[in-house]
């Protein structure tokens, strides 16, 4: 072979290996890319390139998270690899299949609407959005309210503050004092700060409805919102404003809102609308695929998103709460509020706060920081889904302002299929104040018996008419056409009301499980136990029989208490006094036995009986050593007109 040949052959040779090496390094190069651009897809950049740490805007300035951090996640996920998702139970829905079929309700049933709803369960997984955990706002030394301690204002602005209190009924003065991106103490439990969320979740637009709101407090809750979400998750802030007089909350607002790093819309009502159709508005307008509602004078805390949205991406008709905390009125002190306590309602149809009973104690493994079903809620906090809010009918309407609304919405998740809850792993404060600075067309009375009014007519069913019997004045009150409200009903095949007391909240003051309702007589005096018109912790009181009801009505309930509407009697030592105090449901010192044949009412725990009151203190029963004589005999013999109905048996008489 000659030297020519030889030398063609040996370059065509490193030709053809030369293309080989630039074909597997093109393609070397291109899973790299692909690997690239999977892994850091959803990350927000500030530039439009991608970096190998995920940055986010915040306050102007790109922060990164730091190695620290990082490291800190890999140890507790380190430290608990058999429980990868420990907010995740076994039973719970797959985020990655659409479920259409009912997973099953709270205490029985899931509503039984499932196979006629156009919405999944769940979302599929390219909807939703990675996430990185928000960082801590660094403490900011000296300056008033830091890590949520009180403001003290000194002496020589004491009448300064008292003058600006009346503007919005809190310590406006403090306020202004306050950083708007204060610093807050890291309030959850500690098993709360060790959960794993998954690790895409739902986006959401935060709704905040306000009017003549103080600069101060509106932008403090604005600015926590966006130091303490992850900002993938946060869509959009918007604020609706109910027809405000103030100055600095025209244009003033809407410039400054214009220099937030997340996008945040001013809405106007043009005119007094009330929350209900506030909210209303600015649902409409919202992108997110979550709607979180909040106040306008409220704090988000470190971690406070995550768990609701996580407990909405397993299940979309999930309407998820945080813990309300306290913010003082008087100090902006944040006061963190018992993870204990849970919605309910009296027999007047108030929202109150309970002690958490022992059964959903022990469904939920006595796990302080699994989720609450509770049976209603406050209303003004709390996050759902937006094709979900309006698939069960949004707001009422019908209401007007303010009130009622949250408890119509509570009956109508429960017994139309959806799920209820409050999340312990996640806090909020709020400034609660003891009157309102607002006034309301009408007047607030007729509003919220309106309100109720309507309520009752859609959801309670024959219990309706106990209610108007324990609140009379919103019989007068006109309810309205509740002929839609009644066929939406109708429409989401929901549950009855018997079904919500005997599933949902057995525990409620609500007669379903009532051996009696009505007056108890003394048999010696003719008098009537009569609570007075007295608040919680105050004696029970006895007076002339009046037949009016009020309150001189009384319920003797198969747990052995006496109760007017959430107040039992209650009775800590053998000699008494007779207290009034919150039924707790546990027996113990409101435990009472009454005996038909004897006419007694003898207290289980000292075993003495309910007597008469003495001559020197006409109107104050007494607790004593049982004797039977007249003066400790009771009459139970119910005259009030109102029974609840399960097919032809009463319920004071299951005895």
């Amino acid at each position: 072979m000659s030297v020519v040949s030889l030398n063609r052959m040996f370059r065509g040779k490193i030709r053809t290996n030369t293309c080989r090496i630039v074909v597997l390094t093109s393609l070397v190069w291109l899973l790299i890319d692909v690997i690239l651009i999977v892994k850091y897809a959803d990350c927000p950049s500030t530039g439009g390139g991608s970096s190998w740490l995920c940055k986010r805007n915040g306050d102007g300035y790109d922060v990164e998270v730091p190695n620290a951090a990082r490291q800190s996640q890999q140890q507790r996920r380190a430290a608990a690899p058999e429980d990868d998702d420990p907010i995740v139970d076994a039973e719970e829905i797959d985020t990655n299949s659409n479920n259409f079929g009912d997973p099953g309700g709270y205490g029985g049933g899931g509503g039984g609407r499932d196979a006629d709803s156009s919405m999944p369960r769940t979302y599929r997984p390219q909807e939703l959005k990675k996430w990185r955990q928000a960082p801590t706002v660094a403490e900011n030394y000296g300056r008033p309210g830091e890590m949520g301690k009180p403001v003290k204002i000194p002496a020589n602005q004491q009448e300064l503050m008292k003058e600006k209190f009346k503007e919005n009924q809190f310590n406006l003065l403090a306020s202004d004092m306050i950083w708007l991106n204060r610093s807050l103490t890291d309030v959850r439990h500690h098993d709360c700060k060790k959960k794993h969320y998954p690790a895409k979740l739902p986006t959401t637009s935060i709704v905040i409805v306000f009017h003549n709101e103080a600069w101060s407090t509106l932008l403090r809750t604005i600015w926590s919102v966006i130091n303490r979400s992850p900002r993938p998750l946060l869509k959009e802030i918007i604020l609706v404003d109910d027809a405000s007089e103030r100055e600095h909350l025209g244009r003033q607002l809407e410039e400054y809102v214009r220099t937030l790093p997340v996008p945040t819309f001013v809405l106007r009502t043009g005119k007094r609308s009330g929350l209900i159709r506030a909210r209303l508005l600015g649902a409409k307008h919202v992108k997110g695929q979550v709607i979180t509602f909040l106040d306008a004078h409220c704090e988000c805390t470190e971690g406070w998103l995550e768990p609701l949205l996580a407990r909405i991406v397993l299940d979309r008709k999930t309407v998820v709460c945080p813990i309300i905390d306290v913010i003082s009125d008087e100090t902006f002190e944040y006061v963190t509020a018992s993870d204990q306590t849970w919605g309910g309602f009296n027999w007047k149809l108030n929202f109150r706060w309970y002690r958490v009973p022992a059964r959903e104690m022990q469904r939920r493994n006595h796990d302080r920081t699994a989720p609450l079903r509770t049976p209603t809620m406050a209303g003004g906090l709390f996050s759902i889904d937006r094709d979900y809010f309006y698939e069960i009918g949004s707001y009422d309407e019908g209401m007007d302002i303010w009130g009622g609304e949250n408890l119509e919405m509570s009956f109508r998740i429960w017994q139309c299929g959806g799920i209820l809850e409050i999340s312990p792993c996640s806090h909020v404060g709020h400034v609660f104040r003891d009157k309102s600075p607002y006034t309301f067309p009408g007047g607030v009375a007729n509003i919220v018996l309106k309100n109720a009014a309507r309520v009752a007519e859609v959801w309670l069913d024959e219990w309706k008419e106990f209610y108007y019997q324990m609140s009379p004045g919103a019989r007068k009150a006109s309810a309205g056409d509740v002929s839609e409200r009644r066929a939406l009903r109708e429409r989401l095949k929901c549950k009855s009301f018997r079904w919500y007391l005997e599933n949902i909240y057995p525990e409620s003051q609500m007669p379903l499980d009532y051996y009696f309702l009505g007056e108890i007589r003394n048999v010696k005096t003719h008098n009537c136990l009569d609570t007075m018109g007295r608040k919680s912790n105050e004696k029970i009181g006895s007076s002339y029989c009046h037949g009016l009801g009020g309150n001189q009505v009384f319920a003797y309930t198969k747990r052995h208490q006496i109760m007017s509407d959430d107040n039992c009697l209650d009775a800590s030592n053998a000699l008494g006094p007779v207290n009034l105090v919150r039924c707790h449901g546990m027996g113990g010192n409101q435990e009472w036995i009454y005996d038909d044949e004897e006419k007694t009412i003898k207290h289980v725990n000292s075993g003495n009986c309910l007597t008469r009151a003495s001559e020197d203190d006409p109107s104050t029963p007494l607790l004593r050593p049982c004797n039977y004589s007249e003066g400790q005999q009771w009459l139970m013999q119910s005259k009030f007109k109102w029974q609840a109905h399960h097919g032809d048996n009463r319920i004071g008489e299951d005895r």
